[in-house]
């Protein structure tokens, strides 16, 4: 993965964003510090990230939607950099995966270029817990159904071997 340029994010993000080895962190207003990593997966024969959201601090955040937009800030980032695509898996910490999914894509559904992206989601029944997963590919990728039809068809075998 290319390394994301922080100055290009810092300009429009409302929170500074630095490294710290590979991930990236940033503080809010309320002192809570998180963390956005990606990690390289080839499984699904595409190149692809899997792009994980760590609150570092441990305690309840607020609505802050200066999060919201930091984070967007880092995928825009992302993609500028690296014609991939990412992959989320939303945290089951606290039995609160169903709410950090639609925390996640009405943040990603409020961003202004949305038409940029196609953002498929799914869920996935592992051991009685539900995984919310979801797929964000830009619209002009040149496999874009190629990537939509292995996302469909990994989320079918994953559902039928439950």
């Amino acid at each position: 993965m290319n390394k994301l340029n922080l100055s290009q994010i810092n300009i429009l993000a409302p929170y500074p964003v630095w490294y710290e080895g590979a991930e990236l962190l940033f503080k809010t207003d309320h002192n809570i510090l998180y963390s956005a990593a990606f990690e390289f997966d080839d499984m699904l024969n595409i190149k692809a990230y899997w792009f994980r959201i760590t609150n570092r601090s441990g305690k309840k955040s607020p609505n802050d939607k200066k999060v919201q937009q930091t984070i967007i800030h880092i995928i825009e980032e992302f993609f500028r950099t690296n014609p991939d695509i990412l992959l989320y898996i939303c945290d089951n910490a606290n039995e609160q995966q169903a709410q950090r999914d639609r925390l996640f894509l009405r943040w990603f559904n409020a961003y202004e270029q949305k038409k940029k992206y196609v953002i498929r989601t799914a869920i996935v029944i592992d051991e009685d817990i539900s995984n919310y997963v979801a797929l964000i590919v830009p619209t002009a990728h040149p496999l874009l159904s190629d990537i939509l039809s292995t996302f469909d068809n990994e989320i079918s075998m994953f559902q039928n071997n439950k």
